[in-house]
């Protein structure tokens, strides 16, 4: 059993509004190769940002299209762990949660987190390229991209490229629930990518209690309350047990 600070369950006993950003190393504890790992099999050659980008897929769609398709059926062999149910669990005790995440494989929402604002996408999802239609229906196999039912366009991922700025509604409420928290967790991420790194400093400026829980140290460590530095798969349970019982 981990020991937590007493003030820091104090606050959780009491908190009506939590808000929670997540990165790349929560999903990485599900086995989850993170975005800028080297590439394995036949995309060992490229590099994920130079195939994540508008200029890429205009170049060459198909392969774009074809490192996507390999990356969705990756993540469809992938679970949640611990540390994402933990964040659900979290959820059903928080009067007000928001769950703000970085990554872009749907892992929360299995989870069981209804409240998800996803800042980069979700790579499960395609859209048009051109009018932006949703569809739930494509083939994969094809010689070509698949195209918009609509307007014969493009089909893309749902994911916000290099280039390409995070959607706006998803942004403005996450900054709005970074500003109104009572305590605001930083977990699996390195706190270096903007904007998202500047809602930990935001909830801060407005008197939130920040909580960072990463695998190890980053440059919002010195600045928060309370951090933990390990596997957020061990550390989030065993906080909402100790807060929750």
């Amino acid at each position: 059993m981990m020991e937590f600070p007493v003030e820091l369950i104090s606050y959780l006993t009491k908190a009506t509004r939590v808000a929670v950003l997540t990165g790349a190393g929560a999903s990485q504890e599900s086995g989850l190769r993170t975005f800028r790992d080297a590439q394995s099999g036949l995309w060992a050659q490229y590099k994920p940002q130079d195939l994540a980008s508008p200029e890429a897929f205009a170049r060459d769609p198909k392969l774009v299209w074809d490192w996507y398709a390999w990356r969705r059926e990756a993540i469809k062999g992938v679970r949640p762990n611990a540390g994402h149910y933990a964040l659900a669990e979290m959820e059903k005790r928080i009067e007000t949660f928001t769950l703000i995440t970085q990554n872009v494989d749907g892992l929360h929402r299995m989870a069981g987190n209804s409240n998800v604002l996803e800042l980069h996408g979700n790579i499960l999802k395609v859209r048009c390229s051109e009018c932006g239609t949703f569809t739930e229906v494509w083939g994969d196999d094809s010689e070509s991209v698949p195209r918009c039912e609509r307007c014969d366009g493009m089909l893309r991922p749902d994911v916000v490229w290099f280039g390409e700025s995070l959607p706006r509604e998803e942004l403005e409420s996450a900054v709005n629930a970074a500003r109104t928290c009572q305590v605001f967790f930083s977990i699996g991420t390195s706190g270096v990518v903007q904007p998202a790194a500047a809602l930990a400093h935001a909830a801060r400026n407005k008197g939130s209690v920040v909580v960072e829980v990463n695998a190890e140290p980053t440059p919002l460590t010195p600045k928060v309350d309370f951090a933990f530095h390990g596997k957020s798969g061990e550390i989030l349970p065993e906080l909402v047990k100790a807060v929750w019982g």
